[in-house]
């Protein structure tokens, strides 16, 4: 099993943790969410005429439900006027309506996917692109004679691509540049799709082909509606403009029916489906489960719709309350419900892939007519069922069949006895049984997709277990034995190696020999089950580790051993059992944000426990802790969906700028030593800060005329864009550029940092996030003097924050001379007091999460700042530009720690190992707390929580690395005399 070097160095770890967690963050997607799909299926379709020869599909991207529905202020009047009144004479007097529940992802691919082609994407499917399909799949669009669809090229291509006839579906798109969330009003983008299909209609007058086409059966219009989705994020859907943009929509739908009307003489053989691909949150951003971004309108009326329901109207919630509807049924639907309904309208094929249920109370239609439908629709989610367990059959040892779908409930005998009800004319018998069954196919669907869930998620924990202890034990044995006492950077030996005896445990061949035989044994498994690729690392890494943990049993033991002798069992388990209760602690702060404020309130009142020479020394520092650890405590109590506010933008910069100036003042005196050097040092450092703190103002005054201007719906000014841009790359290089190769004052290093990513900050922001930048700066720095204070009380020697306390006048153990030697290399190995250490460097890291936002929510996170940069939809660089304003807090958390380290006389690697080692402690828990039932914003959050976690190990190990390029090789004042003299012999 010596797959890697005998010597294990903290270099390998490194490298395997990253593999690790890379591979086993895939896991997820495969437990989760591998794609439902199966090919191989025959198609279905009713044999009777359909009641509609056309179908017009209107979908209003981001159109939340309650937004059409309610009734809002005129601006004029205010009196509470709708928004669509032709859509609400439709309710009211025409067709059916309800609440079209969607799943998430809440985007716009897997939205399309699921009303159009009836099924329910994997997640995954959105990392690929809006356009691109993973995995080909049917549509009502391919099974139509043919489909004119007019909108968005983000949605058009991809239901035309892997059509069996591409010439059976047009696709007449506007360009990409036309969707700028800077140019005013979105609306300009449904308005455009209106007048191209009035041009087709006119342009059939001089087309007899396309004349003729236009009078088949069987065929669609699909109208993509971007128009609301565009101005909901660029102007939040509680604006005016998201409103009218409601309007704009109810105008065109109505001049479209009565355009078709006209142009097919009112024949009565034109159905309408309007509806949404998701919502919107308030802050004006999509994506998770949010019921905002769930509950999407559908509309439904024309030929073969049923009309309002006014006898015994039901479906009624607290949600409709203020619709001024309860006198009309509300019917609600899963959003892959639309797809068989739109197919039994006109008469096609079933979507092979679809999992949506027929749902009748939108039906006008015989019984008979209604019944075969329903028939027809259990048929097709039958046929998949038998398909799916077939393969499933050939790929399991022992298979274990759907319980439900045998007997008397096999697909043979359902087939047989519906078709006799049919043939009987008792059509709700047949509807009824159709209905079980159906129910029973979706629950066999969901059988077979989650068959593997059990062995899949024992590897995955085994494998996170092993890696707990795996890591730990390298923590362990390298940080707090006495084997290696000076361990460089990433581990390397300063020292003649010890001993391999007690260096690198012996191998133990039957130990090497059980581990081949355990991983050929699940290879073989599966290699019959016909697995991935990436289910054979899933094993290999839970064997090769428990294969190194059992191998090390007796240093871990004897390691953990010691550690008891040396500071007492007591003490011990008390870190252990603390550090355990923080982990948890954390983990419910995923749930509830007030928990990390509650965790500042105590951490505030900290240094009244504190050593008596502590506090006597440091009262102003200590005030300093608490104010901050107050200040931040705020803003965990905020809400996450802030509105934009252009006061606190300015106050934020303002408090960014004045923090520049006392930092200019300040600092650079603070750090500067005794010689000529670094007095000019110092004085390089004061002229840079000061550049900084120009660049933050300068900021603010940018992001003030641009937020002016966007408000004005004037544009994103080109001058304050390329300003904006120059300013982010100039301040964010400075940290790679000034100082990361010289002897800087970790002080002066910290300000440098701390001030190049502020004009970032105040740049993105869209409320108090520039504060609180500073306050969570404030307290880090705060911490890191507190540490250092702690730990010279600890060591009883005075600690000096001069750079010429680095350097000093020793004398060399070899050499009766004097010369001058400087003190890089740290000696101590980690204790249980260090555990403090890593959960605080792990609750920074959450408050990072957390602070200004729920990152387990993506709508959490205002798209509002990122059109100050770029107003072209690119969902991909926008993300980019979210994300790395979201890391900017992890930047100074790491670069703090790793100053801390050094300071504490740790070797840089282990504290970061240390919280890499414990964190999957948190990710066991989340694992186990994913939800695949309950809403489907509790499903999501769940699911988020374990990719958070996961990818938290990632962060750690990247701000490591992050964090050696940004702090350098800044100098850390060393504590005493008396230790350092000690390392030197």
């Amino acid at each position: 099993m010596a797959l890697l070097p005998s010597k294990l160095t903290s270099a390998w770890l490194l490298v395997l943790g990253v593999l690790f967690h890379v591979t086993y963050i895939f896991s997820i997607f495969d437990i989760y969410f591998t794609s439902p799909l199966v090919h191989g299926m025959g198609q279905h379709r009713v044999d009777a005429p359909p009641p509609a020869k056309r179908l017009v599909l209107f979908v209003a991207d981001g159109l939340r439900a309650d937004k059409l529905y309610q009734f809002h202020p005129d601006p004029e009047t205010n009196e509470l006027v709708t928004k669509a009144p032709f859509l609400r004479h439709i309710v009211e007097n025409e067709g059916s309506w309800g609440v079209s529940h969607t799943r998430v992802p809440t985007e716009s691919r897997p939205g399309h996917v699921a009303i159009i082609a009836g099924f329910y994407e994997d997640v995954s499917a959105v990392t690929k692109g809006w356009q691109m399909n993973p995995v080909n799949f049917d549509s009502v669009f391919n099974q139509s004679e043919h489909t004119w669809s007019f909108g968005s090229p983000d949605i058009l291509p991809m239901f035309a691509h892997g059509a069996s006839d591409p010439d059976r579906i047009d696709t007449i798109m506007y360009p990409a540049e036309h969707e700028d969330f800077g140019a005013g009003d979105g609306s300009v983008l449904d308005t455009w799709v209106f007048e191209k299909f009035t041009e087709l209609l006119e342009r059939s007058k001089t087309d007899k082909e396309l004349y003729k086409k236009l009078h088949s059966e069987k065929i669609v219009f699909f109208l993509h509606l971007l128009g609301l989705d565009t101005n909901g994020h660029s102007h939040l859907p509680t604006s005016e403009f998201y409103l009218n943009n409601i309007r704009i929509v109810d105008d065109g739908i109505k001049k479209v029916t009565e355009q078709l009307r006209e142009f097919y003489g009112d024949d009565g053989k034109t159905a309408y489906v309007f509806t949404a691909d998701h919502g919107m949150g308030n802050r004006g951003a999509h994506g998770d489960g949010h019921p905002d971004n769930t509950r999407t309108p559908i509309i439904a009326w024309g030929a073969g719709v049923e009309g309002p329901n006014k006898v015994n109207p039901q479906g009624h919630d607290e949600f409709s309350a203020d619709w001024r509807l309860d006198e009309y049924s509300r019917n609600d639907v899963r959003q892959a419900d639309i797809a068989p309904l739109m197919a039994s309208l006109i008469g096609i094929n079933y979507p092979v892939n679809s999992v949506g249920e027929l749902p009748l109370p939108y039906l006008k239609t015989s019984e008979s007519f209604r019944a075969a439908s329903t028939f027809t629709n259990t048929l097709q989610i039958l046929e998949q069922y038998h398909v799916k367990q077939e393969l499933k059959r050939r790929t399991e040892i022992l298979f274990r069949p759907f319980p439900g779908l045998t007997g008397d409930h096999s697909p043979e005998a359902v087939k047989a006895q519906v078709q006799t009800l049919i043939d009987a004319g008792k059509y709700k018998e047949a509807e009824e049984e159709c209905a079980l069954v159906r129910d029973l196919c979706l629950e066999g669907l969901r059988y077979l997709q989650t068959y593997d869930w059990l062995f899949l998620r024992s590897v995955v924990s085994a494998g996170y277990l092993g890696w707990i202890l795996f890591s730990l034990n390298f923590t362990l044995r390298t940080f707090v034995s006495t084997n290696n006492p000076r361990q460089g950077v990433l581990g390397s030996t300063r020292t003649p190696k010890p001993k391999k005896s007690t260096d690198v445990p012996q191998e133990s061949p039957a130990l090497n020999a059980l581990s081949v035989v355990v991983f050929a044994f699940f290879a073989i498994i599966l290699t019959i089950k016909q697995s991935p690729p990436l289910y054979y690392a899933y094993v290999a890494f839970p064997v090769y580790f428990w294969n190194r943990v059992l191998l090390d049993r007796r240093e871990l033991l004897g390691t953990v051993f010691k550690t008891g002798r040396d500071y007492g069992w007591i003490r011990t388990f008390g870190s252990v059992l603390g550090y355990v209760i923080a982990l948890e602690v954390l983990v419910y702060s995923f749930f509830n944000r007030a928990v990390l404020s509650v965790c500042f309130l105590l951490l505030a009142l900290w240094p009244v426990f504190l050593p008596t020479s502590v506090q006597r020394n440091s009262k102003a520092l200590m005030a300093s802790w608490s104010l901050s650890c107050l200040g931040t405590s705020v803003f965990t109590l905020l809400p996450v969906e802030m509105e934009q506010d252009q006061t606190l933008i300015f106050a934020g910069g303002l408090v960014l700028t004045l923090s520049g100036v006392v930092a200019v003042l300040v600092v650079p005196n603070a750090a500067a030593g005794t010689d000529a050097e670094q007095q000019s040092d110092s004085k390089t450092g004061k002229a840079i800060m000061t550049f900084q703190t120009v660049l933050v103002l300068l900021s603010t005054v940018i992001v003030n005329s641009t937020v002016k201007s966007l408000a004005a719906h004037e544009g994103l000014p080109l001058l304050n864009q390329v300003l904006s841009w120059a300013i982010i790359f100039v301040s964010g290089s400075i940290p790679f550029v000034y100082g990361a190769r010289s002897n800087q004052h970790y002080l002066l290093r910290m300000m440098v940092i701390y001030l190049s990513f502020a004009p970032t900050f105040v740049l993105l922001a869209t409320s108090y996030e520039s504060i609180f930048y500073f306050f969570l700066s404030t307290t880090l720095l705060s911490w890191l003097m507190l540490e250092r204070k702690i730990y010279s009380a600890s060591e009883m020697q005075p600690l000096s924050d001069t750079i010429s306390s680095e350097k000093r006048t020793m004398a060399s153990p070899s050499s009766s001379t004097s010369q001058v030697v400087t003190l890089e290399n740290p000696t101590r190995g980690l204790g249980p007091k260090d555990a403090r250490l890593a959960v605080f460097f792990l609750f920074f890291i959450n408050v990072a999460f957390f602070g200004t936002g729920n990152v387990a929510s993506l709508a959490s996170f205002s798209l509002q700042s990122v059109f100050r940069l770029t107003t072209i939809f690119n969902p991909f660089f926008m993300g980019a530009l979210l994300i790395f304003k979201i890391l900017i807090p992890f930047f100074l958390v790491s670069s703090i720690f790793r100053v801390l380290g050094r300071s504490l006389d740790l070797p840089p690697f282990s504290l970061f190992l240390l919280g890499l080692s414990t964190t999957d402690v948190m990710t066991l828990n989340f694992f186990y707390l994913v939800r695949d039932d309950g809403s489907w914003l509790e499903i999501g959050t769940s699911i988020s929580h374990f990719c958070i976690s996961s990818l938290m190990v990632l962060f750690t190990t990247l701000l490591f690395a992050l964090s050696h390029l940004l702090v350098g090789r800044a100098l850390v004042p060393v504590v005493g005399d008396r230790l350092h003299k000690d390392k030197l012999k």
